[in-house]
């Protein structure tokens, strides 16, 4: 009886030994996980200067490995970051529960924008394991701090997002968090968890679209010039072709000195508007050769960027 007594009881204790077991399992679920991806995992050394560059903190950095993140040429991007269709640039992927995928983007002029996606797609698996309460409330914060953003380039993206049924709250958190410099005291203060210094973050964000920004605004301005040029030459020779006619019908008529002298200071102020029609013709050809240089800049930059199979022409 004794020992049936003690049989029951030792039963018991392994059962609620097991049931413990699994909830402590359950409720430490994600760092068990975390636990089993990170115990190999040693990050190379151009992924551990992505994470410092971009100023991640330790549990920004221990998320970020959890996913074992990859720089990827074209090629390899592609396998692990489908568009399915996409048209735009994607940069990067966070593939959950798989990994972050970055494309390598190598043209120097665009340093920065490696750190910047890498930032990103961590982000978004951060958001991902914000509790039901915390992602809430953090939600209230993402969309009052986006009523305020005024860069249409940003509501742009958003909007996109919003076409292609994205979780658009889940972008923001991720765009607010990288590209916007000045954000609510709360907001910022949340992201300190992640970044110690988000501004080099935004830096680097806003450094790479300056980029495009200036060689854009180049373009902008000398197309501006061209077109005027281009209208002025062409009045301008309007002109001249009526002047010569007149000079070629009026060269018979000479019959007096004074005719020819004044026949004269009519073919050096001709000659001398020719002239000047030259210079703008050869300004318009210097300034046309400057518009294909930030023509073919543009177009490099763009390629740069273009993850997909086939790069096409912007």
């Amino acid at each position: 009886m004794v020992k049936s007594k003690l049989g029951r009881s030792f039963r018991l204790v392994i059962s609620l030994g097991l049931l413990v077991a699994v909830v402590v399992a359950i409720v430490q679920r994600q760092a068990i996980y975390d636990w089993w991806r990170l115990r190999d995992y040693t990050p190379t050394a151009e992924i551990a200067q992505v994470a410092t560059n971009a100023s991640f903190t330790p549990d920004a950095r221990h998320i970020f490995y959890v996913y074992h993140p990859e720089l990827d040429d074209r090629s390899n991007f592609n396998s692990h970051c489908s568009s399915k269709g996409e048209q735009t640039i994607v940069l990067g992927c966070y593939v959950s529960p798989i990994g972050i995928y970055i494309y390598d983007v190598t043209d120097s002029r665009l340093n920065g924008v490696k750190e910047v996606t890498a930032a990103h797609e961590m982000l978004h698996a951060a958001y991902d394991r914000l509790s039901s309460s915390e992602k809430e409330h953090i939600n209230q914060l993402i969309n009052q701090a986006y009523n305020n953003v005024a860069d249409e380039r940003i509501h742009q993206n958003i909007d996109n997002y919003r076409k292609n049924g994205a979780d658009v709250t889940n972008e923001l958190h991720s765009i607010l968090g990288t590209e916007v410099a000045n954000l609510p005291p709360e907001l910022e203060a949340y992201y300190h968890r992640y970044f110690t210094n988000r501004d080099q973050v935004v830096a680097d964000s806003e450094r790479y679209e300056g980029v495009f920004t200036s060689v854009k605004d180049q373009a902008t301005a000398i197309a501006q010039q061209l077109k005027d040029l281009k209208s002025q030459i062409e009045i301008l020779e309007q002109g001249l072709t009526q002047q010569q006619a007149s000079l070629e019908s009026d060269r018979p008529t000479i019959r007096t000195q004074s005719q020819a002298d004044a026949f004269n200071a009519r073919v050096r102020s001709y000659n001398s508007q020719v002239a000047y029609v030259n210079q703008l013709v050869d300004r318009y050809n210097s300034l046309r050769d400057q518009y294909n240089d930030l023509a073919v800049q543009q177009q490099q930059l763009f390629q740069a960027l273009d993850s997909r199979p086939t790069a096409t022409t912007q």
